[in-house]
């Protein structure tokens, strides 16, 4: 199960992910993304993965698609969700993640 919280304001959109970003719920993600994607431009993104459990092959996808069109901070905070923003900004990309 995936829990997708949007925070927006006129400056700023937050996606907050909880749970799996797995099967159905990566393609969710995916689609959600499509339909925001335009009321995102010119904002800064943050993408919060604090509360992320796991990101299958799709999920990975999904996030890295998100982070290539926009460039969005990630918030990880656990040794998983640090290395799931390593996987979704690449390793050798500079990245802002915000660790709380």
């Amino acid at each position: 199960m995936l829990r997708i919280t949007i925070e927006e304001n006129p400056e700023a959109m937050v996606i907050k992910l909880e749970g799996r970003i797995a099967g159905p719920w990566a393609a969710e993600l995916g689609r959600l993304w499509d339909e925001k994607a335009p009321s995102a431009a010119g904002k800064k993104l943050s993408l919060d993965l604090r509360e992320t459990t796991f990101a299958d092959a799709g999920g990975m996808k999904v996030l890295r698609a998100i982070y290539t069109q926009t460039g969005a901070a990630i918030l990880a905070g656990t040794p998983w969700t640090r290395y799931l923003a390593d996987e979704v900004a690449g390793r050798n990309e500079k990245r802002m993640i915000v660790e709380n």
